[in-house]
């Protein structure tokens, strides 16, 4: 009876390899989403309403921006829209425990589609062509762009959905911009700048195996 071959060291390795980096790939598009779901709940008291129209101040971008940094944009995008699409069918995953259609397009939707939005922006930066990884300025520039974008989606829907609702008072573009801006501009940066220390070094690695 022939005996079997035995595998080289090399391509067991690479082998190995292979099985790690589909491994953290599938653990990352699910830990993502529940990280989001866990930490932006108020019974965790994690999640905050803020004044004048209740938008939550959650941990919830900071997991947004990781997610960009550690799987990538493909990935990422995919990660966060797991997150949407099991809150929409109304498992109790959205800020404050809410969940279901109406959360969606009720006033923080346009955050919620800005978590997906901006997956690829955050890749496009930080990567050069050669899959290796931009230095600290590029991370930083990375994580704002990112910010940006929930922002740019998450203001004008917070002021369209409060104008075309009658349950609510009418609102102005400045109070759209305060209530829905400015009064998370501390928590953000802060949350941007531990975002780009773990991932600059988390992304040197992530760049070129994992996105």
């Amino acid at each position: 009876m022939a005996k079997a071959r035995a595998v080289p060291r090399d391509h067991q390795a690479e082998r190995d390899e292979i099985m790690l980096v589909a491994l953290i790939r599938f653990a990352g598009v699910l830990l993502f989403p529940l990280l989001m779901a866990l930490t932006s709940q108020l019974v965790f008291h994690l999640a905050i309403p803020l004044e004048p129209f209740g938008v939550p101040l959650t941990l919830q971008t900071l997991w947004v921006l990781l997610a960009a940094l550690c799987i990538g944009p493909r990935l990422g995008m995919l990660s966060m829209l797991i997150y949407v699409v099991v809150g929409a069918v109304g498992v109790p995953v959205f800020a404050g425990g809410e969940a279901g259609l109406l959360t969606i397009f009720g006033q923080t939707g346009g955050y919620i589609l800005g978590f997906i939005a901006c997956q690829p922006v955050v890749a496009a930066i930080v990567r050069r062509p050669d899959r290796s990884v931009r230095g600290w300025g590029a991370m930083i520039a990375a994580v704002l762009a990112a910010h940006l974008i929930i922002f740019a989606l998450g203001v004008p829907w917070l002021y369209v959905v409060r104008r075309l609702d009658p349950a609510t008072p009418a609102i102005s573009i400045a109070d759209a911009i305060y209530g829905g801006l400015v009064i998370f501009v501390i928590p953000m940066l802060m949350k941007a700048g531990i975002a780009v220390l773990i991932g600059r070094w988390a992304a040197p690695w992530a760049a070129r195996r994992i996105w």
